[in-house]
């Protein structure tokens, strides 16, 4: 089993561990993927579900690591492969000087990646006719794991220590939809100059499409690298099921934004993320992605999690193969593009932990070197 199929069975299956203290904290709820677990498998740390409904029946099964970090992996009582537990950030262990501690600020993901979310309130949940049924924002908050709202010099310490105690690489801002036509733009280019003033780090930063296509050109001169916008979901239909609130901003405003903002960011810097698993067709997926990629856009296309306390956290994960059905293609077709998670400066998908596209990606460059030498 190469490393991608590795990676998509575990993501789509979750896994139970014997030691739930081993390697790197878990987070439950909050905004973006939760309720996972930092696995490192074949040399890719990736995000593996560990609270889940699918994990806890999962077929695999983590024993204790050793000393290393290093713990074999069973699937129905057999051995099935060896994953590492990458350690606990070391710049967890601090506060700022009225004492919030750094990680209700920002956590670390995967091995190497700061995040964090800078408005922990959002103008679509506050409302269940609104909510993102898939979300789990305000979760993390409710129970006084986060704040609400991170200021830009308590995001530009933790990112500085971050980076001095534990090597973070890169930096992902997402945010919550705040009132206003600019949708978080405003608070993250403001985020984002505070860092640059203390730490030279490549940035991300994550909102809904801005109200004026010129928030863009402020963030990018703010010091942000990169942009992801998300989609989630591909089929108006279900958009609109699934995303009350969000799918208010068209899938029209989202291209026309997309169009505009890798004019500013460069081919390839601006993201979205799709949820696969929702419902929407492999082929509407494929679709979408098609477009996505003929205009430099890099769609970051990860298995559904279902978060508990959310109305979708009965919502079955998509099977391995239909993830697999999906990212094979798509690896292809990034890649054809001129394309790569690789070429990404900051952000989810050049981390990649969420999913195994950027293992496929690997496997379509290596076969590729294979015919040229043949």
């Amino acid at each position: 089993m190469q490393a991608a199929e590795i990676i998509t069975d575990l993501q789509t299956r979750g896994v139970r561990l014997l030691d739930p203290r081993a390697g790197a904290g878990s987070r439950r709820g909050g905004a973006g993927p939760t309720d996972h677990k930092a696995l490192t498998i074949e040399g890719l740390t990736v995000m593996v579900p560990v609270h889940t409904a699918s994990a806890f029946e999962s077929p695999y099964l983590i024993e204790a690591p050793d000393q290393m970090g290093v713990a074999r992996i069973f699937k129905d009582g057999e051995f099935f492969s060896k994953v590492h537990f990458p350690k606990k950030a070391k710049f967890l262990d601090l506060s700022t000087a009225d004492g919030i501690p750094y990680g209700q600020i920002a956590q670390l993901h995967s091995k190497d990646v700061l995040a964090t979310t800078v408005l922990q309130t959002c103008i679509r949940y506050q409302s269940r006719k609104k909510t993102c049924k898939f979300c789990a924002i305000g979760q993390s908050l409710a129970a006084g794991r986060t704040i609400a709202q991170k200021s830009p010099e308590q995001l530009a310490e933790v990112a500085r220590a971050a980076h001095l105690l534990d090597g973070v690489k890169h930096m992902v801002m997402t945010t919550g939809t705040p009132p206003g036509e600019d949708r978080g733009a405003r608070i993250l280019a403001a985020c984002s100059q505070a860092i640059r003033a203390k730490v030279d780090l490549p940035l991300q930063a994550q909102c809904e499409p801005p109200g004026d296509n010129l928030w863009h050109i402020r963030m990018k001169e703010a010091g942000i690298d990169s942009l992801g916008m998300h989609l989630e979901v591909v089929n108006p239909a279900l958009r609109k099921e699934i995303m009350p609130g969000k799918s208010q901003v068209s899938l029209e405003k989202y291209f026309e934004s997309f169009a505009f903002a890798v004019e500013v960011f460069g081919w390839g810097q601006v993201s979205t993320y799709i949820l696969a698993g929702l419902g929407d067709t492999a082929e509407e997926i494929l679709e979408t992605c098609q477009k996505l990629t003929s205009m430099g856009v890099y769609p970051f296309v990860v298995p559904f999690v279902p978060v508990s306390g959310t109305p979708l956290e009965s919502h079955s994960p998509p099977t391995p193969e239909f993830m697999r059905e999906i990212l094979g293609p798509l690896a292809d077709m990034i890649l054809r593009s001129g394309m790569s998670s690789d070429k990404i400066k900051a952000g989810c998908g050049k981390c990649g932990a969420c999913s195994a596209l950027s293992a496929f990606e690997r496997i379509k460059i290596l076969s590729n070197q294979k015919t040229l030498a043949c």
